[in-house]
């Protein structure tokens, strides 16, 4: 099966981005308000919060840019075949997961079990770094699904990048076991590699 648009696949995907986000927010929880409350009750419960907040705040990030990356990225592909949408559908595999390691952050970020938390959180990210990169490989061997305009160039970058990207998330899986916030930001740190990345390929199709 191959079709030229890629309207239903960005449309399918939008939707499993959009859920994804929502879903995050279920991680906040109402205070604990069965005993007597007051003003200062309630508001060292809603502090308490914090590590939710945090998590919540990184991962709609992260899930954010790799909406918007994911919009670029389908943008240099001119027809769609069963392999791309496996592919595509790897990528949302892992996107849909990310809810579940953003909790486990929340629960423990700031506890004892910082590290291991912290680790789970970017091992999830490595696993999707390496689905991202299926993708791109689905669309540019031998240039399959890519528009003619696209230059070799363009490929070359983008695939450095997907290249990048499983290394930077290791390491920070390893930092993250020795120190919860180091490991954290190396691994939020590839924000700036991927809305790069956003920008560059918007580029490449305007010139």
């Amino acid at each position: 099966m191959t079709t030229k648009g890629t309207e239903r696949l960005e449309a399918f995907s939008d939707g499993v981005f959009g859920i994804a986000l929502t879903l995050l927010v279920l991680e906040f929880q109402i205070p604990n308000t069965e005993a007597t409350v007051n003003n200062a009750i309630l508001a060292g419960e809603l502090l308490a919060l914090w590590p939710s907040l945090v998590a919540f705040c990184i991962s709609f990030a992260v899930v954010l840019v790799m909406w918007i990356n994911h919009h670029e990225l389908i943008r240099l592909v001119r027809k769609v075949d069963y392999p791309l949408l496996y592919a595509n559908g790897g990528v949302l595999l892992t996107v849909t997961f990310v809810p579940f390691p953003t909790k486990v952050l929340a629960r423990h970020l700031g506890t004892p079990a910082a590290g291991v938390s912290a680790a789970f959180y970017c091992g999830t990210f490595f696993l999707i770094s390496l689905t991202w990169y299926a993708l791109l490989a689905t669309m540019a061997w031998r240039r399959r699904n890519v528009k003619p305009e696209v230059t070799d160039a363009t490929l070359a970058r983008v695939r450095k990048a997907y290249s990048v990207a499983p290394i930077v998330y290791g390491l920070s899986v390893a930092l993250a076991l020795w120190n919860a916030v180091a490991g954290l930001a190396l691994c939020t740190s590839l924000w700036l590699v991927w809305v790069r990345l956003c920008y560059g390929s918007k580029a490449a199709l305007a010139s």
